[in-house]
C-alpha cells in the first residue's frame, strides 16, 4: 500500500513539473511572436526567411537560466566573460543585410552564445563561426549540437583572421567592431561576397557597414550607428 501511495505522488509530482514545464514554453513561444511582430517587423524588416527564422530559434535557451525571463525583451543581454547577446532587432537587421538564399557558406567572427549562429543556420548552408573566448566557444559548440544544428562549425581563436580553411566564404558576419576592416576576412569574401561588420572604437557608436567584393573590388555602404563589444585578439593590436 506504501508504495502505491508512492508511486501516486510521484506521478502526481511528475505532472505538475511537466505542466509547468509545457506553461513555461507555450509562454515563451507567445514573448517570440511578440518580439517578433513587435521589435522586428514593426521596424521594417521583411525578408520572410528571417522572420520565421527569428520565430523558430528560442533565444532564451541562449541566455543564462536566471535572465531567461528577459531573453525576448528588446535589449542586448549579458551571456558570461563580458559579452553580450545582441538585441533582436539587430540579430534580424544583420541578417537580413546579407541577403542570404539557403546554399551560401557562411562565417561568422564572434559566437558569444550561439544565437545568430542558429539564426544563420536556419538559413543557409553551413556556418563556420569563430570565438575568441574559449569557455563561450565550448558552450556554444555543446549547445548547437544539443539542438540539432548539424551544419554549424565552432571554432575557437582569433576571429580577426577568419577561418582561412574554409574560405571563400559567401557572406561574412561579425558580431563585434574592430577598429578597422580586418583584412584577412577581406581576402576570405568571395566574388559577389556580402560582410556585415560594425566599425569603430569602442568608446563610441560604431558604424555598421555592408561591404561588397565586385570583380575584386570592395564597396562600402554604411547602414545605421551601432553599439557592440569591441574585437578582442592580437590581429586587432597589431597593426
Amino acid at each position: 500500500m506504501y508504495r502505491i501511495g508512492l508511486v501516486v505522488l510521484i506521478f502526481i509530482l511528475s505532472s505538475c513539473k511537466m505542466r509547468e514545464n509545457l506553461e513555461e514554453e507555450i509562454n515563451f513561444s507567445r514573448a517570440r511572436k511578440e518580439m517578433v511582430e513587435t521589435q522586428i517587423k514593426a521596424r521594417g524588416i521583411t525578408d520572410k526567411r528571417v522572420l520565421a527564422a527569428m520565430l523558430k530559434v528560442e533565444r532564451h535557451k541562449f541566455v543564462p537560466p536566471e535572465i531567461q525571463h528577459l531573453a525576448y525583451t528588446d535589449q542586448p543581454l549579458p551571456i558570461g566573460e563580458g559579452q553580450t547577446i545582441s538585441q533582436p532587432y539587430i540579430v534580424a537587421l544583420m541578417t537580413e543585410l546579407l541577403k542570404l538564399k539557403g546554399d551560401e557558406k557562411v562565417l561568422e567572427v564572434g559566437t558569444g552564445s550561439g544565437y545568430q549562429a542558429a539564426i544563420l543556420a536556419e538559413l543557409c548552408k553551413e556556418v563556420y563561426t569563430v570565438e575568441i573566448l574559449k569557455p563561450l566557444a565550448e558552450r556554444a559548440k555543446k549547445l548547437l549540437k544539443k539542438l540539432g544544428y548539424k551544419n554549424v562549425f565552432v571554432k575557437h581563436g582569433d576571429g580577426f583572421f577568419g577561418w582561412k580553411e574554409h574560405a571563400p566564404f559567401d557572406a561574412i558576419i561579425v558580431t563585434c567592431a574592430p577598429p578597422y576592416i580586418p583584412k584577412p576576412l577581406i581576402e576570405q569574401l568571395a566574388e559577389g561576397g556580402r560582410m556585415v561588420i560594425p566599425v569603430g572604437p569602442e568608446w563610441r557608436w560604431q558604424d555598421l557597414l555592408v561591404i561588397e567584393k565586385i570583380k575584386g573590388k570592395i564597396k562600402k555602404r554604411k547602414v545605421a550607428p551601432v553599439r557592440f563589444v569591441p574585437m578582442l585578439g592580437k590581429g586587432v593590436k597589431e597593426r
